[in-house]
């Protein structure tokens, strides 16, 4: 069985940054023809968007899809609210996680396997501004690491 390719489109940084995200899944998404198109160009931003639950479906809202140039009436709102795709036992185990006090759904990455647009969705706490810099400094240090690493493997000296 051959592996599916994975072309990212669009990454959340921002949610590894204000959240710990502590599980993740992977949900279909329902487009259209033009928001496809759009996406094949890289046309995606998932920065401010959020997941929602009612009457015992999954959505997405927030996510923003340039219209497709050559679309004219066939585009659809940018913003509009699309609905995720997954099987009703995942939807009720994640409704049932997020009474839990603190936590959400965030949208993680936006990307196509195979021919096909899935959005990886991650079950994520809060972060207080204590863990934020907490996480700065951690990647400022592993950044100072490489730096240093890099330059003594350049120049043939250990650190």
């Amino acid at each position: 069985m051959e592996k599916e390719s994975r072309k990212l489109i669009a990454n959340n940084k921002k949610a590894r940054f204000d959240y710990f995200i502590l599980e993740s899944m992977e949900a279909g998404i329902e487009l259209f023809g033009t928001e496809v198109k759009s996406l094949r160009q890289g046309q995606c931003s998932i920065k401010e968007s959020w997941v929602d639950l009612k009457n015992g479906e999954i959505f997405l809202c927030g996510m923003h899809i340039n219209p497709y140039e050559k679309g004219n009436i066939f585009n659809k709102d940018p913003l509009r609210v699309r609905k995720l795709l997954m099987h009703k036992g995942e939807i009720r185990r994640m409704a049932g996680r997020i009474k839990e006090k603190g936590l959400t759904i965030v949208p993680l990455q936006v990307y196509f396997k195979g021919s096909r647009v899935k959005v990886e969705i991650g079950l994520a706490k809060g972060k207080k501004k204590y863990d934020k810099r907490e996480s700065i400094a951690k990647n400022d240090q592993r950044r100072e690491f490489e730096r240093n690493f890099k330059g003594s493997v350049r120049y043939g000296t250990q650190p």
